[in-house]
Parts: C-alpha cells; sequence; structure tokens
C-alpha cells in the first residue's frame, strides 16, 4: 500500500492549480491536474488517485457534476470539492453530489489537512 496519497487536481485557474499541487507535493503524491471539467473522469480511470480535488467552477462539466460522475464510477473515491464559494447551500449540495469534502479556498492549509484525513480514515 501506497504511504502518501495519489492526488488528482481539477482546477481551471493555472495559478491556482500551481499552488494546490505545490502545497500538496509536500505529503501527497500529484499524480495530474486537470482544467476542464470533461477531462475528469477519464483522468480518474487512467491515474487511479486516491483523492481527487475538484474545483466547484469548471469549463464545460461543473465540479459538482464531475463529482457526480466520479462517485457514481466508484463509490469509494473520495472527492474533496474546492470552492472560493463558501456557501453552506453549496456545501450541502457538494455532499448530495457524493463529496467527501468541501473546503472553501480561502482556509490556506485546510486543503492538504483535508486530503490527510480521508486518507487516514480509508479502511
Amino acid at each position: 500500500m501506497p504511504k502518501r496519497p495519489r492526488v488528482l487536481i481539477a482546477e481551471d485557474h493555472p495559478g491556482v492549480a500551481k499552488a494546490v499541487r505545490r502545497v500538496l507535493s509536500l505529503d501527497c503524491d500529484v499524480v495530474g491536474t486537470v482544467a476542464d471539467g470533461s477531462a475528469v473522469l477519464e483522468a480518474v480511470q487512467r491515474l487511479l488517485p486516491d483523492v481527487i480535488v475538484v474545483d466547484l467552477n469548471l469549463p464545460n462539466v461543473s465540479g459538482l457534476e464531475a463529482c457526480r460522475q466520479i462517485t457514481q464510477l466508484n463509490p469509494e473515491a473520495k472527492v474533496i470539492v474546492f470552492s472560493a464559494l463558501n456557501d453552506p447551500d453549496m456545501t450541502q449540495r457538494s455532499f448530495q453530489a457524493g463529496a467527501s469534502a468541501f473546503v472553501f479556498k480561502g482556509t490556506g492549509d485546510g486543503l492538504l489537512s483535508t486530503v490527510k484525513r480521508l486518507w487516514d480514515d480509508r479502511s
């Protein structure tokens, strides 16, 4: 069993994707980055990540729909919806779509700690 979680990042803003990759690379193996919601499902099937970080507002296929597709394909998938919208309604909709966690982009190291928690909680 790998000692570090394999993480896929789905983020359409290159600067944000680069920053997320840099932070997560400290304790995770970032296996790929996609910038379009329509590419997420294929990347999940090809790269087999343990955790998928999905921006809420992706082009072509929304982060919520990508989350729904991933968890329908693999109900055990750990999807983190990552958003600049700190909205309780959107948080609830993310969990309804199958997300394991919702992380507000303004929380600093909240994303890394959430990835580690989901990795530690797997059974």
